[in-house]
């Protein structure tokens, strides 16, 4: 049995901050893992990096070259922060494990591009990084995407028949011999940005979505859009989200439709996905476990068994992985599965950088 002790730090398409958590991973000989979370904490972008962030497709190639670099010196103040504040000893953490912040995601094409310079983060922290966990997958003809399944498989797979989370995008992975996992469709990340014009960073608890009224001719236009009866492996980034998605949904005038349009879209294709894949029970993470009136629709359409964990897990769960992803390459196997990438081969993704 292996043992590695690795931080993993995750930075979202909904742009709520980075999470941090510092875990334990240890490697039975039936292939599955054990894990303990030690240590776990949120940092808010501050309100500059939030705004460059927000504006980053649109840069110059030299302006983000630029902010990649400014975002690895913010991630390793917040990574030094982290490990003062819970008292960690340097010496003890394997590796960094970083996700960094999705900027293109476009496989098709064959790229994708996370910022958050792993280099910059080894040196500013002395602890060795593994960083861009995507792009080899991508060069074995995958979608660099999902990363989380490998984590569901191996963590979690005894707890429920299908993992969901919902997050800037919703996810599912179905943990089998081919796990089969994709994007089902957007998340937070419109009803977030929805929320802003209303002076809120999100809706709490979608109470306004709660308030509005569901526009029945755009929802079914919604429900239309190809990617859905696309069959997986598939995956979505906001390129997708400003061609296809918002130009619907801006059909509609008011805020609090708009945002009770959209929980009613995602809810409906939540279920569609597990009614076709005769999911029984499904475990929930990410910010959107937190919407009461997302999962009341969930449950209404779908009548499963919903398994929501605990406030660790909800938001931290996809920085477990990464972390899990970090170990996996330190044990020198595969963090990636070709059943659920597509890609032509399972593969060890990730680029090590030292201090």
């Amino acid at each position: 049995m292996s043992l590695y002790t690795v931080i993993g730090v995750m930075s979202g398409t909904s742009m709520d901050g980075i999470d941090i958590v510092y875990a334990t991973y240890e490697f039975t000989e039936n292939e599955f893992c054990n894990h303990v979370v030690q240590h776990s904490k949120t940092y808010e972008y501050s309100t500059y990096l939030l705004e460059k962030i927000k504006i980053s497709t649109q840069l110059s190639p030299s302006e983000l070259l630029i902010l990649d670099k400014i975002l690895g010196i913010y991630y390793s103040e917040r990574i030094i922060n982290f490990i003062n504040e819970f008292d960690i000893d340097p010496s003890k953490i394997d590796a960094i494990a970083s996700h960094g912040h999705t900027i293109f995601h476009q496989p098709e094409k064959g790229f994708t591009y996370q910022i958050g310079c792993g280099e910059t983060i080894a040196f500013k922290t002395g602890i060795k990084v593994i960083n861009d966990f995507r792009q080899k997958d991508v060069v074995a003809g995958g979608q660099g995407a999902p990363l989380v399944p490998i984590g569901d498989k191996l963590l979690y797979s005894s707890l429920a028949d299908a993992f969901l989370n919902i997050g800037g995008f919703c996810n599912i992975s179905i943990p089998s011999d081919t796990t089969v996992a994709f994007d089902i469709s957007p998340g937070n990340l419109p009803l977030n940005e929805i929320a802003t014009e209303l002076d809120k960073t999100y809706d709490s608890r979608g109470l306004i979505a709660r308030s509005g009224s569901i526009d029945k001719v755009v929802l079914n236009e919604l429900n239309e859009i190809d990617y859905y009866s696309t069959p997986p492996p598939k995956s979505l980034g906001t390129e997708w989200i400003k061609a296809n998605f918002t130009p619907v949904v801006s059909r509609i005038d008011n805020p609090k439709d708009r945002m009770c349009t959209v929980v009613e879209h995602v809810a409906e294709q939540i279920s569609r996905t597990c009614m076709k894949n005769s999911i029984k029970s499904l475990y929930i993470t990410g910010g959107g476990a937190y919407n009461d009136f997302l999962i009341e629709r969930i449950k209404e359409k779908s009548k499963l068994k919903i398994i929501i964990p605990d406030a660790v897990e909800i938001e931290f769960k996809e920085a477990i992985i990464f972390g899990l992803l970090g170990a996996l390459f330190l044990e020198g196997k595969p963090n990636t599965l070709s059943s659920v990438t597509g890609a032509s081969r399972d593969v060890i993704g990730g680029v090590l950088h030292l201090p």
